[in-house]
Formats: C-alpha cells, structure tokens, sequence
C-alpha cells in the first residue's frame, strides 16, 4: 500500500501535535519543581539524572497526547469549550494513571505534590496555548470584507458577516449586476479604488448566477493586487462548519478542495471502527443484559429492532437497534417520520433514545462493515427517494458509511422533515469533503 503526500501531510500534523503537548508537559515539569524547591541547585541536572520525566510524560501528557489525536480524527473539532473539556478528560484520566501507577517507586524529586502541581500548570498552560493559537488562526482568516453581489443570497452573506463576532466585517456592498445595466461589467479601476478606500482586504462574490455577468476583469485586478477574492459557498462554509448546498454547481465540487480518500486513510479509519466497536461491545454486554430483560418487561415484542436502510453506494443492509417503539408502530400509517415527542415510543424507549443506548446494537452493523462510527445517518429507502427528488446532491451522501454519529448529529437538533434533511445534508457534506482533508486537519492542530 502506497503512502501518498496527503497522509504524510496528516501523520505530520499529528506528530506536531504530540511534539506541542510534550513540550507543554516538560515546560510545567521545570515550572513545578522550581516552584517547590527554588534553592535547589542544578535542578536540570538532577532531573534527568532520574526517571523523573518519564514518569511525568507518562502520566501527564500521554492522555492528552492520545485523546488529541483521537479527537482530531474523529471529527472536525471546533471552539475552546471542546478543548478546555478535552484538558479537564485527561486531568482525570492522568489522575486514573497515577493511581495506577502509585506504588510504582518515584524518585525523590518527583512527590505528590509536584505531580498534583505540574498537572494544574500543564494544563493551564495548554489552555493558554489553544487561546492563543486560535487568536491567531481568527486573525488570519477575518477581515474587512467588500461584498460584490445582490439579491436573496447577497443578503444572507451580509447577515452572516453580521453575526460573525467580528471575524469578518462587512465595510461595503457593490450592486452586481445592477438592475438599470443588468449586462454592464465593473470597471476595474473603480472597484479597485474603491477596495482600497475601504481598507478591504477581502472581496466577496456573492453571485446565485455567474454565467455572462461575472466581473472579471475587474476581479482580476484585485486579486494581482493583494485582495483576496472569495465566492459564497467557500466564506460560508468556513463560517459555518457546513456546506451552502443551494448555491453550489457541480463545477465547485470538482474543483475545490477536499473529498479526497486514499487507501491509506481509508484502512486507518476501518482499523478505528473495529478497535472502537470491539471495546464499545465488550464494556457494554454486562449492562445490555438488563437493557434487554427492561424491553421485555416494559412491552411486548422483540428485543432488537431492524430496519432497512440505504448505506454506501445506494447499497441497503438491515440496521440493528434497540427496540423503542410499539412492535405494531408503524401498521396502519406506513414509513413515517420520527417525531421528538412521539406517541409510538414506549415508556422505556424515551429513556433509550434520550441517551441514545438504542444506538449501541447499531456496532455490530460497524463490525460487518456496513456502518462507521462517524458519519451521515442512514436513512430509510421511502425518505431517501423523496428526499432525492427536493434536496440537490442527496445522493452525494451515499459516497462514504453511514455513521452511528456524525457531524449533523453533533451540530444540529433532532430533525423529522424535508427541511431539516436539508439543513443536516448541510454537515453532512462538509463532513465528507473534509473527514480526511489534510488542510483542515493542520488548522486544527497548528
């Protein structure tokens, strides 16, 4: 199997991250035993004459090393709230290790104390570093922006600029095309004059229709004068963590970046679902047991719940789960949406869907293949063909596993309609043209 450049790009981006949480972890190690013995000198020396940092790294910085990499993997991991609940998760899983470890024997250098100590710094110097580093990364990509466009989609960009938290600032709006020369160009000079009175170091194109009234010319000469020139689709995309499906031509898709899966990445993943499916298996049998005796103490009917599916290809394969619902649920409506309150769910099932166990059978699905961990869910074949027939590029989602989760889990509330499948084909497709996009995988870890 050939390693291409890309994986390299993502095995580099992981090696940067563990080089960055080791050398937080030595830093706090210094910090905290300077702090305890300020008069011992040729601390360094001392140091490593022992076992002192093998031991620290191991407790400290291996949990986080690990669940960083893990994260960064599973998904595209956005804001501080997610990494600050990172840090704390491996605070108490460095804290598992060091009970483990306890009659391990220390050196003397390195007590309770100073490990208890060097923890704290470690982490706060690791959340001071992602505010920092994000800080940088917002500055990078805001900007004033000069949006060039008109229109119901003109508008939306403008409103999302808005509420962007300052990242982007709208400071002018170019009529385009206007409606008393609808065919007229822009002269370049003028929009370039008019960029720089502005102070803009963005131009946005905001265009629903772009063939016979692109401004190119006039584009031209401001990206070769240092602007940044963007459509819509690409700004709201990076905004938003999903994709502008409604405005997008199959042209973009061919040529932006992204939806690049090699065999590489592709056997990694695989070797995560059966790894992740097999654990989750193992750790849940015990408490399945008395999931499955409650199903059939609460109402009658089988255990498990299955159901056809459309997976990979358009393939269908049948979709394991608890059952949650009256076994005669669906006798006299059909295949109908799920609803947040509905009437069908039994007594036991609202507790089951509400901290998804239901789900859990659906690793055995993972294990045969049919299923990833992370991805678009699975939907039924009578929703898939009405949903094909009103929402541009469905059938797109079919070209990777579905996922027990995914990134329109993860982001969006439960949805029973046309329009929320459309607003959740939105992270779904960002999701696959990004789940193994080295490019975003070096802004989340640089």
């Amino acid at each position: 199997m050939r390693i291409e450049t890309d994986d390299l790009t993502a095995i580099k981006g992981s090696f940067r991250l563990c080089a960055w949480e080791l050398l937080i972890a030595l830093t706090a190690l210094f910090l905290a035993l300077y702090v305890v013995h300020p008069d011992l000198h040729g601390l360094d020396i001392a140091l490593f004459q022992t076992d002192s940092p093998k031991i620290f790294l191991t407790i400290v910085a291996l949990p986080s090393m690990l669940l960083g990499i893990i994260l960064t993997y599973a998904a595209h991991i956005q804001g501080l709230t997610l990494h600050v609940a990172k840090t704390v998760l491996s605070m108490f899983l460095s804290y598992i290790l060091y009970l483990a470890l306890k009659e391990w024997h220390r050196p003397k250098l390195l007590g309770d104390f100073e490990l208890a100590l060097g923890l704290v710094i470690f982490a706060v110097l690791h959340i001071f570093y992602e505010i920092v580093r994000r800080s940088r990364a917002q500055h990078r990509e805001g900007g004033k922006v000069l949006l060039v466009g008109n229109g119901a989609l003109a508008r939306q960009m403008a409103d999302l600029m808005d509420n962007s938290a300052d990242r982007f600032k709208l400071v002018g709006q170019v009529e385009y095309p206007n409606p008393q020369t609808e065919k007229a160009g822009l002269d370049p000079r003028e929009i370039l004059a008019l960029a720089k009175q502005l102070q803009a170091n963005q131009i946005l194109i905001s265009l629903k229709e772009r063939r016979g009234v692109f401004p190119l010319k006039a584009m031209l000469a401001c990206k070769l004068s240092g602007i940044e020139v963007l459509d819509a689709p690409g700004l709201y995309e990076r905004m938003t963590g999903k994709l502008l499906i409604e405005n997008i031509t199959p042209s973009w898709f061919i040529f932006c970046h992204g939806f690049k899966v090699t065999r590489f990445l592709r056997a990694c993943k695989r070797l995560m679902d059966i790894t992740l499916a097999l654990t989750g298996m193992v750790l849940f049998a015990p408490f399945g047991l008395f999931v499955a005796l409650a199903i059939k103490l609460d109402s009658p009917g089988p255990i498990f719940f299955r159901q056809i599916r459309v997976g990979q290809g358009d393939n269908q394969f049948k979709l394991v789960k608890f059952r949650s619902m009256r076994q005669d649920a669906e006798k006299k409506s059909g295949a109908v949406w799920a609803k947040k309150n509905d009437a069908r769910v039994t007594r036991l099932g609202y507790f089951l869907r509400k901290f998804r166990i239901d789900e859990i059978p659906q690793l055995y699905n993972v294990l045969k293949g049919e299923m990833s961990l992370v991805g678009p869910r699975p939907e039924r074949p009578e929703f898939v063909e009405t949903l094909k027939t009103h929402i541009p590029y469905y059938s797109e989602r079919h070209y990777v596993k579905p996922g027990v989760t995914g990134w329109a889990q993860v982001c969006y509330p439960y949805g029973a309609s046309v329009n929320d499948a459309i607003e959740k084909l939105r992270y779904d497709m960002y999701y696959i043209k990004n789940h193994f996009c080295p490019a975003k995988l070096e802004e989340i870890v640089c």
